[in-house]
């Protein structure tokens, strides 16, 4: 389901999502035995591939079954009609986190000194480098963040002009008035 969308259909399921469903649906039957989930995961997989056609057409029927319901909900849920929900143009920019700020700056050292990385490949490797780092090597990147969340928070309040500072909207106002006054 959709986060913040109860009324959303639930996903798609493939034809091995179902068979996965059944054999979930058998383990629960002896709830003495602990669940390990790489286990389980191995064991589903492992029957999968032995499984017989005709038993794997059950599990397809199920699922082609489940994609009918699931196209037609999708075609009487209101915001699917028309696509995904275009983002609003006025809306503000998300303000980069300090580990987003920290990949912006390593982000052009690693692909010059591994050429041909794959876009995955650079994301896993910052990762890893923002990892390895300590709460202190990370700190700057933090600052820097949170100094340009405050920096928008300021220039947001003074587009509102509820700011006196300076050459806030509301000061320019006042100014305008005065030179008003002296040519009345």
């Amino acid at each position: 389901m959709a986060k913040g969308d109860p009324k959303k259909p639930k996903g798609k399921m493939c034809v091995y999502a179902f068979f996965v469903q059944m054999c979930r649906e058998e383990h629960k039957k002896n709830p003495e035995v602990p669940v390990n989930f790489a286990e389980f995961s191995t064991k589903c997989s492992e029957r999968w591939k032995n499984i017989s056609r005709k038993r794997k057409s059950k599990f397809d029927q199920m699922a082609k079954a489940y994609k009918v319901r699931y196209d037609q909900e999708m075609k009487d849920y209101g915001p699917a009609k028309g696509g995904k929900k275009k983002k609003d143009p006025k809306a503000p920019k998300r303000l980069p986190s300090g580990f987003l700020l920290f990949c912006s700056e390593f982000h052009p050292k690693i692909k010059s000194t591994h050429f041909g990385i794959s876009i995955r490949d650079v994301a896993k490797k910052l990762g890893e480098m923002w990892n390895n780092l300590s709460d202190s090597e990370k700190q700057p990147y933090i600052n820097k963040a949170v100094k340009l969340k405050y920096e928008k928070d300021v220039t947001d309040y003074k587009s509102r002009g509820k700011f006196d500072g300076a050459k806030g909207p509301a000061k320019v106002a006042r100014e305008e008035e005065e030179e008003d006054r002296y040519y009345i």
